[in-house]
């Protein structure tokens, strides 16, 4: 489903990408079955139900209980039970206890989005500031997040069941073949403009448009195969320690790491367990589910680097980008003049600037949409349950 963002903020626009975007969100719950809601087997995945509570949360939270008089919540101990990290906002659930959580019961989470979108429809009969039209868009993005982490954080809580449950027959994701060709582009060094310029949503980790120096490079016009890393492995890169930085290393021996994740080997083949369920790897598809760590020791096993962020935003126009969050090699850190927001939205990116590696384009399992050349996701260098591949820089 496309969700189309409006191009004038207008109250019956916005209504209208209201509605899409939380649909899209049940239409992702209809294969699953009141069991699959609750799981949380690790701290770093959320059940579907937290899931899909928090995000509407995020609209009773910091739109209906500000600027709608006398709102009545749905039920005040949900500001405690589904707030994810808005310290602005109060207390929470210990994030590694969202799984814990028998009630509320689905239903009723499944009533509270109701009511939340039956005022904020309501809300959008009045006449509605800048600002909190921005807001909702903000929300909106925010959901779309959601969307895609529904879908990972899902697919590592199957994972760990040994009978490699399908969550929706024809929804691998990940066979998607890259259609981009071999080789690689030659991009002109000099002084280029680094970040988000011009109309339309963005986040505010994209802010402030700022000019980079590079020399000059060149970059893979295609994503790292399946095979590419099969040869990897073949040929000892999870033995070798020169290939991995210190930490990785580490990493590797102390989790006896052997493969990307979700890869199992079967009487001397390859498979991989998606959505929808165990299937032999394709060698052809975009390698996906691999940390930092793992992506840096293949870059460095054939004799190349990762892009800096700056380099990808750079050639991005110039090479077919969105099958996988691609690592780069910076760190994420602010622009210059980055400025946190005030009260609870200024928590959004800023605090998180810290121990973090940044991810360039977008995955299979995005939301139509929503990312962009200067779109900034970034995570911890040894996850991988997100879509992650790379493409190597020289």
């Amino acid at each position: 489903m496309q969700a189309s963002k409006p191009k004038e903020l207008t109250n019956e626009s916005l209504r209208g990408y209201y509605k899409e975007v939380r649909a899209y969100t049940e239409k992702l719950c209809e294969p699953l079955k009141i069991e699959d809601y609750i799981p949380q087997p690790i701290e770093d995945v959320s059940p579907p139900k937290w899931n899909i509570a928090h995000t509407t949360w995020f609209f009773e939270e910091m739109l209906l209980k500000k600027y709608v008089s006398n709102y009545q919540e749905f039920n005040p101990n949900y500001s405690f039970l589904f707030n994810s990290y808005y310290n602005t906002v109060g207390e929470r659930t210990l994030r590694h206890k969202r799984g814990d959580l028998s009630r509320p019961t689905v239903k009723e989470v499944f009533e509270y989005r109701k009511y939340v979108d039956d005022k904020m429809l309501a809300f959008f009969d009045q006449d509605l500031q800048k600002d909190i039209r921005d807001l909702v868009i903000l929300g909106l993005n925010h959901e779309q997040q959601h969307q895609e982490l529904f879908l990972t954080d899902l697919k590592y809580t199957l994972s760990i069941n040994p009978i490699f449950p399908v969550y929706k027959e024809d929804f691998a994701l990940v066979e998607k073949i890259n259609d981009a060709q071999e080789g690689f582009i030659e991009v002109e060094g000099g002084i280029k403009q680094i970040g988000f310029t011009g109309e339309g949503f963005h986040f505010d980790n994209e802010l402030g448009r700022h000019k980079v120096y590079l020399k000059d490079f060149e970059i893979s016009e295609s994503l790292i195969t399946n095979l590419d890393f099969i040869e990897f492995i073949e040929d000892g890169g999870y033995e070798n320690h020169n290939l991995w930085h210190s930490e990785g290393w580490d990493w590797v021996n102390q989790n006896n790491i052997n493969s990307p994740l979700y890869w199992h080997k079967k009487d001397g083949e390859w498979f991989n367990f998606t959505l929808s369920g165990l299937h032999k790897l394709n060698p052809s598809s975009p390698l996906c589910h691999i940390s930092f760590y793992e992506a840096s020791a293949f870059a460095d096993w054939k004799g190349m680097r990762l892009p800096t962020e700056y380099e990808w935003e750079t050639a991005a126009d110039k090479f077919e980008w969105g099958l996988r969050w691609e690592w780069t090699s910076s760190d994420y850190a602010p622009y210059p003049n980055f400025k946190t927001a005030d009260g609870a939205v200024g928590e959004y990116n800023g605090k998180f600037m810290v121990n973090q590696r940044v991810l360039r384009g977008a995955s299979v399992a995005t939301s139509p949409g929503h990312s962009r050349m200067t779109y900034r996701n970034f995570f911890h260098p040894h996850l991988r349950w997100q879509f992650t591949g790379l493409r190597l820089a020289k």
